[in-house]
């Protein structure tokens, strides 16, 4: 695996974030809307905490909870681990590795949040090389007449 930097992969994508008081529903709601997994949660711009979709499913409907009466400061990760954005993939995932987790929080050098990675993010040279071979053997086995 090549060396990617965590500051190329995030590029161009905004943080995506709740706030602290917002409800289970509007979190996944607004997860939903952007087609993400997981959220930071600010607290008037310090990141706070991290809910995802494995929370939502752990946390709150096999707790019974009622996502439109919780908060997500009752069932998000607070204060979860970072990684800076000069680091290397690699180094996220390890740090997910460790940790059980599949999203890690990306802050800049003074420790504010600017992203989110995924082990998915791994995926991505990976996926465009089986993509390339699919269409190669779609090609083989169906050449254009």
């Amino acid at each position: 695996m090549s060396e990617r930097v965590i500051s190329n992969i995030i590029e161009g994508r905004p943080l995506i974030s709740c706030n602290k008081e917002s409800t289970v529903r509007a979190a996944c709601k607004l997860m939903t809307s952007k087609k993400i997994s997981a959220l930071a949660v600010l607290d008037k711009d310090k990141l706070v905490g991290i809910f995802t979709e494995r929370d939502a499913l752990s946390k709150v409907l096999a707790g019974g909870l009622d996502p439109d009466k919780t908060a997500i400061s009752e069932v998000m990760v607070a204060d979860p681990q970072t990684v800076r954005a000069a680091m290397p993939l690699a180094y996220a995932l390890h740090v997910m590795f460790e940790g059980g987790f599949r999203h890690v929080p990306i802050v800049d050098d003074e420790g504010a949040p600017i992203g989110m990675v995924s082990a998915r993010d791994a995926l991505g040279e990976d996926l465009v090389r089986l993509e390339r071979e699919l269409d190669r053997m779609e090609t083989l086995v169906h050449p254009m007449s």
